[in-house]
């Protein structure tokens, strides 16, 4: 039995029919959670930020395997799409002095209205916020795209649709974008110590390549090699305007 994920259940008032209805799985799955299965990573990741608790505390073997991670090092999903849809939020909501993204397009956090609330919020708090963007003009986009295996125009149509989404935000003070023609390894979303690296692979969409979860420790620790790479990419880039 899991008395450690009953207990967490019951203090946030959740049953079993909520768990499963919020992770869109059977009920019948989440009974064999209460008795004792371990779930795959992306629900336990999710039934973790649904109760408000660490992993850890819910299945502690996991948890020891997951500490033999390098300092710095939070998390490694298998896949972007796997990282939970309230990380992402959490994370911006979170930040109290920067928010930054670089990547291609970041469409999949454009569209969601909800993220793109926040960062106005943010902004409007007095933190920086800071969008890097692949230039749809420029190769890099496409050349990105016939990578992936979704078509050079089809990358460059993604590029265009997020920079008309993320457009309005220059309406804020706090608010910069900048369109850049550089080849991404990998795309980065942080605030303020913490970020979400996701990786690219030659062949592979970025939704399906693997995300770490870093956290700032030192000049030596692995967010400093992103945060620099970030810092270049924005000084090269050009400003987008209103």
């Amino acid at each position: 039995m899991n008395n450690n994920l009953r207990y967490a259940m019951t203090a946030a008032r959740l049953n079993t029919t909520d768990i499963a209805a919020a992770l869109a799985v059977d009920p019948k799955t989440v009974s064999r959670w209460l008795q004792g299965r371990i779930p795959y990573p992306r629900h336990r990741w999710a039934v973790a930020d649904l109760l408000h608790v660490d992993e850890a505390e819910l299945w502690p073997e996991v948890g020891l395997r997951q500490r033999v991670l390098a300092d710095g090092i939070e998390a490694i999903y298998p896949h972007r799409w796997a990282v939970p849809h309230t990380i992402w939020r959490n994370l911006f909501a979170q930040a109290r002095q920067e928010i930054g993204i670089l990547a291609y397009s970041a469409l999949f956090l454009a569209e969601d209205q909800g993220t793109l609330d926040i960062l106005a919020d943010r902004a409007k708090t007095g933190v920086r916020v800071r969008i890097l963007l692949g230039d749809p003009e420029g190769k890099e986009v496409a050349a990105r795209g016939a990578d992936e295996g979704i078509g050079a125009d089809v990358m460059v149509a993604r590029a265009k649709n997020a920079l008309t989404l993320y457009r309005p935000l220059l309406d804020i003070d706090g608010v910069d974008i900048r369109l850049h023609r550089t080849v991404l390894y990998n795309s980065i979303y942080r605030a303020d110590q913490q970020m979400l690296v996701n990786t690219h692979a030659y062949g592979t969409p970025a939704a399906n390549a693997p995300v770490m979860h870093l956290n700032y420790i030192d000049d030596q620790g692995p967010a400093a090699t992103y945060i620099a790479s970030m810092a270049q990419v924005w000084t090269d880039a050009q400003p987008c305007l209103a």
